[in-house]
């Protein structure tokens, strides 16, 4: 069995990477830092499984499933993020995804996701699927401004929030500067912010974005 570990935090990856290798003895685990890393790693060699996480330098975790899936419909993604928002998870799934586990679950529950995935089933955390059941037709989370965000409105809303420019997120979306610019429009209607740093004061204030000593950046 194979198994790519996406995720940006090489301790993090280092950790799970082991944890693996210690309940699987066969299975090879290879590691990307981004999006982009994880698309030439498949291409290499595709895997069993792809554990990714959601926030990513450049494209997120759920454009890079998106074109992973497009290239191999088959490819089986268990996305392993800090964030709950159901709203996200529906992202996820919508991306192609076949599981959602939070971090703050514990080993054995991404153990359990492992498992499940990669004998061909749906996974979702316990916790997430019955909220889920619960509200079937809305995305409720830690913040209800994020719950009806589209799943290119938060990958635009994460990067233009980052400081990426119009023409940059484009590029890393594989769409126009004007479309851009457009959904930008629309969400900061949505968002009910007017500027740019009212939008990454938004961002930070609902833990999309973190700051740290080298300023605000995309949480896992």
């Amino acid at each position: 069995m194979k198994i790519l570990l996406v995720d940006d935090h090489a301790v993090v990856r280092q950790g799970y990477a082991s944890l693996l290798r210690a309940v699987f003895p066969e299975v090879q685990v290879s590691e990307a830092a981004s999006g982009e890393e994880a698309q030439q790693r498949v291409q290499e060699s595709i895997p069993s499984l792809v554990i990714m996480d959601i926030g990513l330098p450049g494209i997120s975790g759920f454009e890079a499933t998106r074109r992973l899936r497009q290239r191999l419909p088959q490819l089986r993604v268990l996305f392993f993020s800090l964030h709950d928002e159901l709203s996200l998870v529906r992202q996820a799934l919508e991306a192609g995804a076949t599981g959602y586990v939070s971090k703050s679950a514990s080993p054995e529950v991404l153990l359990e996701a492992v498992r499940w995935v990669t004998a061909g089933h749906v996974y979702l955390e316990q916790r997430l699927a019955t909220q889920m059941a619960c509200n079937p037709h809305k995305g409720e989370g830690h913040d209800p401004r994020l719950r009806d965000m589209t799943q290119r409105e938060f990958e635009i809303f994460v990067m233009f929030a980052r400081g990426l420019p119009a023409r940059q997120i484009a590029e890393k979306l594989c769409i126009s500067s004007k479309t851009v610019s457009n959904h930008m429009t629309l969400l900061k209607q949505k968002l009910q912010v007017a500027s740019q740093a009212e939008l990454v004061h938004l961002a930070i204030d609902t833990g999309v974005l973190r700051t740290g000593e080298q300023g605000a950046r995309l949480s896992a």
